[in-house]
């Protein structure tokens, strides 16, 4: 699959012998994490309330992705250093972000993602036991599974999750049968009254978490680790967004034929989709709605193990770098991305403390009501990631710290550049909307 060429210096580098569909692997990864289950329901809410007229918001959304995610990948391969390490080099206020960040939005996202993958399993078995045991249960199987698993047999499950995800989720679209004339309509730009959050949520939201930033460990993980593989990541990165990009439109489809014309009203957050599964038995029937909610479960769990292996690599590197940091390492740039891809940092103590950060103390949070400081907390915090992101690879994409030929051409710079003013826009709503 790739050749393996030595340097002279009693080194070897890994490079493909072609860019090729076989090699496309982390793209799925980060389209199964990205996309949850809330991401769906505001999807779903979109199309209830505007039909197929948003359909142009979603396309652009995807190619906004496209390029958030071949920044962060563009970077790893580009420089062999990791993206926390890029961070690390702009000053020790990135680090102060995001040491803070990760301790709380792990605790609470947690939680978040345990009873979400529990939801569907409460629906399809609704005399066994409750949520919160089926919260814990899907949290340890993610702990367990992450723990003693590597790169390779995650990336498999993951992909047949999404392929789970991918089937239902386009049966149901085709279930309903889309009009396909409205929704040609619909990629022409129109603003309905009352439809900005909405449209700025569909561009900015779906897909749109710290998974994007976890892109680039991924495909370090996979043995990708020096420019010879820039290409390969564009088609994988590519695939994964035209992925997620069809996700929404048959989502918006669904909104549009099953709830806009009878004016049925999901409830907010992961609840909206066992809404679904209510309407889509009582017009196609149980196995439909059972199919549903299947890929429901396929959806929150993809997310909850996305995100168990993927940020946990972060915090092992943020770990490593702080350590290398203080033994007087200075800024040694070389290197970090072949740790990752060896597979080390995934046995490493600080990829399974995080692992343990991310299962256990949320757990707490499913017999309490979340704390309101560490609602405010995980609110604001979360809020400004994504223009975190994209300022910052504008700033490491434009510098000496990337080799000039992999730096930012006007392009590059003109869609992170918007994808940084879409996400300050969405920082800002979601910082308001925070119930202070």
């Amino acid at each position: 699959m790739a050749d393996t060429v030595d340097t002279g210096a009693g080194d070897t580098i890994s490079r493909p012998r072609k860019s090729s569909w076989t090699y496309i692997g982390p793209g799925i990864v980060v389209a199964a994490t990205g996309v949850g289950a809330g991401d769906l329901v505001a999807t779903l809410i979109a199309g209830s309330k505007f039909g197929y007229t948003l359909m142009w918001a979603a396309v652009i959304g995807c190619v906004v992705k496209i390029s958030l995610a071949e920044a962060a990948g563009r970077w790893h391969l580009a420089t062999g250093r990791t993206l926390f390490d890029g961070w690390r080099s702009l000053g020790s206020w990135t680090t102060a972000y995001f040491s803070v960040y990760v301790v709380v939005w792990g605790f609470v996202y947690g939680a978040t993602a345990m009873s979400s993958s529990a939801l569907p399993i409460v629906a399809l078995f609704p005399d066994g036991p409750g949520l919160r045991v089926w919260a814990v249960v899907t949290g340890l199987i993610g702990l367990v599974f992450v723990w003693f698993n590597q790169y390779a047999v995650f990336e498999k499950v993951m992909t047949a999750l999404i392929g789970i995800m991918f089937v239902v989720v386009m049966y149901v679209a085709i279930r309903v049968a889309p009009d396909l004339g409205a929704s040609f309509a619909g990629l022409a730009p129109v603003l309905p009254d009352g439809s900005l959050l909405y449209t700025l949520g569909l561009i900015g939201g779906v897909g749109g978490t710290i998974t994007m930033a976890a892109y680039g460990y991924w495909i370090n993980a996979k043995g990708w680790n020096n420019s010879t593989w820039m290409k390969v990541m564009r088609l994988d990165n590519r695939a994964a967004y035209i992925t997620t990009g069809l996700f929404v439109v048959a989502m918006l489809v669904i909104g549009a034929e099953l709830l806009h014309s009878t004016q049925i009203a999901l409830t907010s957050g992961d609840r909206g989709l066992i809404d679904l599964g209510t309407v889509l038995e009582d017009r196609f029937g149980a196995t439909t709605a059972k199919l549903f909610l299947v890929g429901f479960f396929a959806t929150s769990f993809s997310s909850l193990i996305g995100v168990w292996h993927g940020v946990s690599l972060m915090f092992a590197d943020f770990v490593e770098r702080m350590r290398k940091d203080r033994a007087g390492g200075g800024t040694e740039p070389a290197g970090m991305a072949e740790e990752v891809a060896t597979g080390s940092r995934e046995r490493s103590v600080p990829f399974r403390a995080y692992l343990l950060w991310l299962t256990f103390p949320p757990i707490a949070l499913l017999f309490l009501d979340e704390p309101f400081g560490l609602v405010v907390a995980y609110g604001v915090l979360g809020a400004f990631f994504m223009p975190f992101l994209a300022l910052t690879l504008i700033w490491l994409l434009n510098s000496e710290r990337t080799p000039a030929e992999w730096r930012n051409g006007a392009l590059s710079n003109v869609m992170l550049a918007a994808a940084g003013l879409l996400f300050v826009v969405l920082c800002v709503q979601q910082v308001r909307e925070i119930p202070w």
